[in-house]
């Protein structure tokens, strides 16, 4: 079976709808990867942008240790109520992580992929980690299994990491000048000795670099994640993804900075602010190029369980795991049977998305067409690549951009939910401004249902409510609606700009 094209961009890059690298998102280079890499990809929702919306991940808090201090990092346990990363609501043993994942993935089908991210560093915890690993490499062979580190412990690890199957490693580099992470690395433990400032970013940035190589050499496929934290490596990030991606780092996720103060650490105690969305989609182009640019990640919690976006954590907790009885061989046959369906699902949206970049570029070949703009649109879904969530019950909203050259994939914008449900809403119009907010720069808001009560404000913010494709694939809405406005004569690039000057 040919893999699926993962978006309508690559498609229109292929043909020549686009010339640069501003129509790139995630998966912009799937379609020139080697077969056995995209194998590899196409159904790991955290490496694909498509595979989020159809595939689950999980990650099992079997690592509390950690053996470095980030000043963005503050790890709890016990907490169910913070979705960021270094939160558990429980810490496991590899036995436990085991049976939760067994379960797990007999109850949620969809769930291919395994992670070890926390709540401290998974190599700094070596034992519980390489247990769980083969463990479930004997118990579990059809789920995908990968680690996330801070890498000082990764060179001594690679070896140990490639014996259990390990296709996919990732790597937090936030800088490769030691001057830059003095500002982020208090301090590092490592040979038995805490070390601190600029001697410590050297050791941490080397050890990164070191393992980074020795990954690729052996065939592992490597995301980099970078934490952007305005005024102290923004500027540089730009860098580090050259240099990652010279090393053969396949994927780089720039993430925006979580800092605020009730979550206790350093930066957020000291008022450091995170990025604006412009900022943090301005550097996530700026660093794409060729290199893979991830833009869908949630920033997940350490004990996550389901779609990205979701967390289906508390439904799994080891009191009601216990309670559970198992029959993996019957659930590895319906996880198959789920997972055909989708392949199936994805073939077809391959043949539209390649229709659609065909017409795309049969358009942008016309030289009587107008000169138009891209347009931001935001989308509210559940997830399935559909749009079937109500406006008012959106936790956060998908961005896609379209332009002449398709549809590309930005990324996604926590809100607050105004609407408690039914017909009534509560405390609306303090959470509505909040979305307004959020939804800021975008001029088109999709989604299955809209109240009668957003609908003036958000037009007297500049964004049109469509509910007219609940249920369709998001990105033919998106072209859709963009070649509405475009008939409508709404994108005409000459009269918005002689509009603006008169």
């Amino acid at each position: 079976m040919d893999l699926p094209v993962l978006n309508a961009s690559q498609e229109g890059a292929a043909k020549g709808g686009c010339a640069s690298h501003s129509c790139g998102s995630t998966d912009d280079q799937m379609g020139h990867l080697p077969e056995h890499i995209r194998r590899k990809v196409y159904n790991h929702p955290c490496y694909s942008e498509q595979a989020h919306h159809y595939f689950a991940r999980m990650h099992v808090a079997v690592a509390p240790a950690c053996n470095i201090q980030c000043n963005y990092c503050n790890r709890k346990y016990d907490c169910a109520n913070e979705s960021r990363p270094g939160v558990v609501s429980e810490v496991m043993s590899p036995v436990q992580a085991v049976k939760k994942v067994m379960a797990v993935a007999a109850t949620i089908p969809q769930m291919t992929v395994l992670g070890i991210a926390g709540p401290g560093d998974p190599l700094a915890n070596p034992e519980r980690t390489f247990q769980t690993f083969r463990e479930l490499s004997e118990k579990a062979p059809d789920i995908k299994l990968c680690v996330s580190t801070n890498g000082l412990a990764l060179p001594d690890c690679v070896e140990e990491l490639s014996k259990h199957n390990i296709d996919h490693v990732t790597i937090t580099i936030n800088c490769v000048d030691p001057d830059v992470g003095a500002r982020i690395y208090p301090w590092i433990f490592w040979q038995n000795r805490r070390i601190r400032g600029r001697e410590a970013a050297e050791i941490l940035i080397e050890r990164q670099q070191r393992g980074l190589e020795m990954l690729t050499e052996r065939g592992i496929l490597v995301k980099v994640n970078s934490v952007m934290i305005p005024g102290i490596n923004d500027e540089h990030l730009a860098e580090v993804s050259k240099v990652v991606k010279a090393k053969g780092a396949f994927l780089h996720n720039v993430m925006p900075l979580i800092a605020e103060a009730e979550h206790g650490t350093y930066y957020g105690v000291m008022g450091q602010r995170g990025p604006t969305h412009e900022e943090l989609q301005k550097l996530q182009d700026a660093c794409a190029g060729d290199m893979n640019m991830m833009r869908h990640c949630r920033q997940c919690r350490a004990d996550a369980v389901g779609l990205l976006g979701e967390d289906r954590g508390q439904e799994f907790t080891m009191d009601k795991i216990e309670d559970m009885e198992i029959d993996y061989a019957a659930a590895m046959v319906k996880r198959a049977e789920v997972h055909a369906q989708i392949e199936r699902e994805l073939e077809i949206k391959q043949a539209a998305s390649a229709a659609r970049a065909e017409l795309v570029a049969i358009q942008g070949a016309r030289t009587d067409a107008p000169a138009t703009r891209p347009v931001l649109m935001a989308v509210a879904t559940k997830g399935g690549g559909v749009i079937n969530e109500h406006f008012g019950h959106a936790s956060e909203f998908l961005i896609y951009e379209a332009s002449p050259a398709g549809v590309r994939f930005i990324g996604h914008r926590k809100t607050t939910p105004y609407c408690e449900g039914g017909d009534t809403c509560g405390d609306g119009e303090s959470a509505l401004d909040q979305t307004l907010r959020v939804l800021k720069g975008c001029e088109v808001v999709l989604c299955s249902k809209i109240g009668y009560e957003p609908w003036q404000p958000l037009e007297a913010a500049g964004i049109a409510p469509n509910g007219e494709h609940a249920m369709e694939p998001i990105e033919d809405a998106v072209a859709a609606v963009y070649q509405e406005m475009r008939v409508a004569g709404k994108l005409d690039a000459q009269a918005v700009a002689e509009q603006k000057v008169a």
